[in-house]
């Protein structure tokens, strides 16, 4: 981390078809080697899947399993006195649905499926629904913190 200055929060522009920063923040997670027309392809692609599959608004859907899959709270290790503790804290928004879209492309990613596309949009299904393993490491990050509550004191 710098000591000179932060580092400025950089504004989010809306995609061109939806109109939504959500996607365009997922858009930069999926990003690879600079090909956003691709990353950007491909994310529309899943909306379309995600709308045939569940015959709702795509994007309420995208939004929804965000909601679902962003933590309340997270451990970051604290050193005092020599020892290393897991210290629980809340996480702020923004850090909250950057977690959440992380975990959405990682998890799709790690999908068996043929193209991306069709991987993240069962992965974002699964995460509206309460499913699927994007869920499943929200829920671990839970349980993290509630097993580390007694160091809770070591905030900063």
């Amino acid at each position: 981390m710098s000591r000179r200055n932060t580092a400025k929060k950089r504004i989010i522009h809306q995609d061109p078809i939806y109109k939504s920063k959500l996607i365009s923040m997922l858009t930069v997670r999926i990003l690879k080697n600079g090909k956003k027309g691709i990353a950007q392809k491909m994310i529309y692609e899943s909306m379309n899947i995600i709308e045939k599959k569940t015959q709702k608004n795509a994007l309420e859907i995208l939004e929804e399993a965000v909601r679902n899959a962003t933590p309340l709270v997270e451990v970051k290790a604290r050193r005092i006195g020599g020892s290393t503790y897991q210290v629980p804290m809340e996480v702020r928004a923004y850090r909250g649905t950057n977690l959440a879209l992380r975990w959405i492309t990682k998890f799709a990613a790690q999908r068996s499926g043929k193209s991306m596309a069709i991987k993240l949009a069962n992965e974002v299904i699964d995460a509206s629904n309460e499913s699927g393993n994007t869920i499943r490491k929200k829920e671990e990050t839970h349980k993290m913190a509630e097993a580390n509550k007694a160091f809770a004191h070591y905030r900063y």
